[in-house]
């Protein structure tokens, strides 16, 4: 099923948050990073304030490799990346001194444009892979068609539509292809920035989702939640156990149920084409990245942790259904919780070990 959001809830959570302190004392945050989670990271800095009128923070969607970027140099207090950072990247920081807290689920759907179809379509990996690559050029391709008995498809060029900035839903999107097509694999990869075959690029979810609305015969890719603002088609997938599953709160949690962690894991893991009957195949978790050794101002940093605990705790977590995003599994919260008490600053624990929110 299909949710619904009310223009006024999607209004606010899209909201960026006022440039420049509010009061004129309090402590103010800056973070920067993926468009994939910012509908609800927006949300969150919004009810956060509401709760701590003196805490300003100002989120950026500029995607997942402009937050790593920032985060590497300094120039913000969080990052925000929906693809975990691989080991040069980390190697780039400073001390490599970095974490991945994971804060919400989402779904990657695949969308389209297609005059005069209005019928859900049906995909897989293999299909996506070969139209990415330029293999199927024509909507009525023999390869679409057999997925989709009873639509009348027509002999029209596909026009695919890419993400143009470094972008952790490209990660996604490209970890899954890599994953089911070898051939996809060795000639693009998988990354936040590859070298696409074709098509046109659009800047961050919503450049991709406006692009593919006003390109008649366009297919692309979007986090769920900007499919349905913007009132685009996207299909079902086939997913790892043959099954067809639609994105949903209930699909993308059971993808999550393939992830392994352990209690000193730095939760940078892929669940894309994850096993299970009712797991959604392009579905991931998207990460907040912090400092394990931060070196700001003690009061700052205590701020900044508080509201990553409320953040992956009920606080924040109870906006993650409206707005079409998963909720984190119990067992990954726990293993949360000890790892943000493990952060330092200046060589003591941020968090009290007894820390139980507020």
């Amino acid at each position: 099923m299909r949710h619904r959001i009310s223009p006024a809830l999607l209004a606010a959570a899209l909201t960026a948050a006022v440039a420049g302190p509010l009061l004129a004392q309090g402590t103010s945050l800056t973070g920067a990073g993926a468009t994939f989670p910012q509908p609800i990271y927006q949300k969150w800095v919004i009810e956060y304030h509401t709760l701590h009128p003196d805490i300003q923070i100002n989120y950026q969607g500029i995607g997942s490799g402009g937050g790593i970027r920032q985060f590497t140099s300094g120039t913000v207090d969080f990052g925000a990346s929906d693809g975990p950072m691989n080991d040069s990247q980390i190697a780039a920081v400073p001390n490599s001194n970095v974490i991945h807290i994971p804060t919400v689920l989402g779904a990657v759907v695949p969308t389209y444009n297609i005059p005069g179809v209005t019928a859900t379509l049906r995909f897989n990996g293999e299909v996506l892979a070969a139209i990415y690559l330029g293999q199927i050029t024509k909507w009525n391709d023999s390869r679409i068609t057999s997925l989709n008995p009873g639509v009348s498809l027509p002999d029209q060029d596909i026009v695919t539509v890419h993400r143009s900035d470094g972008s952790g839903t490209n990660y996604i999107f490209t970890d899954y292809l890599s994953k089911v097509s070898p051939q996809f694999a060795s000639q693009v990869g998988k990354g936040t920035s590859v070298n696409w075959p074709n098509g046109l690029g659009g800047q961050g979810n919503p450049g991709v989702a406006s692009t593919v609305s006003r390109t008649p015969g366009a297919i692309g890719y979007v986090e769920l939640i900007y499919a349905i603002q913007n009132h685009i088609s996207y299909g079902t997938m086939q997913n790892a156990a043959g099954r067809w599953i639609e994105a949903s709160l209930a699909s993308t949690t059971a993808a999550a149920g393939s992830a392994h962690f352990t209690p000193d894991t730095d939760f940078r893991v892929s669940i894309t084409n994850a096993p299970g009957a009712d797991a959604y195949p392009i579905a991931s978790f998207t990460w907040l990245l912090l400092q394990r050794r931060m070196d700001m101002d003690p009061a700052k940093a205590r701020t900044l942790l508080e509201f990553v605990w409320w953040a992956v705790h009920h606080g924040g977590q109870q906006y993650c259904e409206s707005l079409s995003y998963a909720p984190l599994p119990a067992p990954v919260v726990r293993l949360e919780e000890a790892a943000l008490k493990r952060i330092t600053n200046r060589g003591r624990p941020v968090l009290p070990a007894n820390y139980r929110g507020n």
